[in-house]
């Protein structure tokens, strides 16, 4: 059954990040599992630890660190979104170790100066214009020797190394109409995304160090046309959108391909998907660490 949601943030986490297509999450489930354990290794948790999850999504992080935590650990969820801590809310179930803020990263107001033990967030700061101002308010809000955990992708990378592979078929009878699709989030959300591609490891790196953190390590990876999963389900990904913020993938065809080009583009990618034709991924990733000096006030 497809859950109702009302504000964007929610829409696309339960809905159009996958197309409400079962196979789809449980794919995203399978592949952000590695980031919430390498979010969650990097925190080094103590079992009576309190936790700040900042962007906490639908849970994947604050639930994971909950599950390692005791019966005095605490985990704190914010977000932006009001309806995406109800989902949290209902999930937890009334568990007393939880509690829910709504707030943005980079202005965490509700949530007490040196009032926390660890720091986490993933695919956070992509979504901000004052990526600066959210490491100084990670750091107010940790207590002296606290932690900062926190995965981003690099999405810079890609975009430098292949800013037109959609789907990652590379060389295609069809992209011309994928460059067209291109196109439609090339000019009409590019402000929007900018946030999303300002930025690379070594800025992550710069900002943790110019706020105060210490002991900062990241961990980076890239690699281009890397083997990825085939498509199985091409009437379920053009229900997905790439992120929040922009159309879904049928959204753009829609407003830009005739309706030849739209028939002509679904005959390939049904046979790509009857095929099970190899695709490729692009992309970048950090994890960076860090800790708030003990003898900071």
């Amino acid at each position: 059954m497809t859950r109702v949601a009302t504000d964007k943030w929610a829409q696309w986490l339960l809905t159009r990040r996958d197309g409400d297509s079962a196979s789809l999450r449980a794919r995203n489930a399978r592949d952000v599992a590695a980031f919430r354990d390498g979010v969650l290794d990097g925190a080094d948790l103590a079992a009576d630890d309190v936790v700040l999850d900042v962007g906490c999504g639908t849970g994947l992080i604050g639930f994971g660190a909950l599950a390692r935590l005791g019966p005095e650990g605490h985990v704190i969820f914010t977000d932006v979104s009001p309806d995406v801590l109800d989902e949290c809310r209902r999930t937890a179930g009334g568990d007393q170790r939880c509690s829910f803020v709504v707030a943005s990263a980079d202005d965490l107001t509700g949530v007490a100066d040196a009032s926390v033990d660890v720091v986490t967030t993933r695919s956070v700061l992509i979504y901000s214009d004052r990526k600066q101002a959210a490491f100084a308010e990670f750091l107010r809000v940790l207590r002296p020797g606290g932690r900062i955990s926190l995965f981003e992708p690099v999405n810079r990378f890609a975009a430098r190394h292949r800013p037109d592979d959609l789907f990652g078929i590379g060389d295609a009878p069809v992209n011309d109409l994928i460059a067209k699709v291109n196109e439609v989030y090339r000019v009409t959300t590019g402000e929007t995304t900018r946030p999303m591609t300002d930025f690379d490891e070594r800025d992550l790196v710069d900002w943790a160090v110019a706020a105060g953190f210490e002991a900062v390590e990241l961990d980076y990876r890239a690699r281009v046309d890397g083997p990825a999963d085939p498509l199985d389900d091409w009437e379920a990904l053009k229900r997905v959108a790439p992120n929040p913020l922009v159309p879904t993938y049928g959204e753009a065809i829609a407003a830009t391909l005739t309706d030849g080009e739209r028939e002509r583009l679904d005959t390939y990618m049904t046979a790509v998907v009857a095929a099970g034709t190899p695709t490729r991924r692009t992309t970048a990733t950090a994890f960076l660490r860090a800790r708030r000096p003990h003898g900071s006030r």
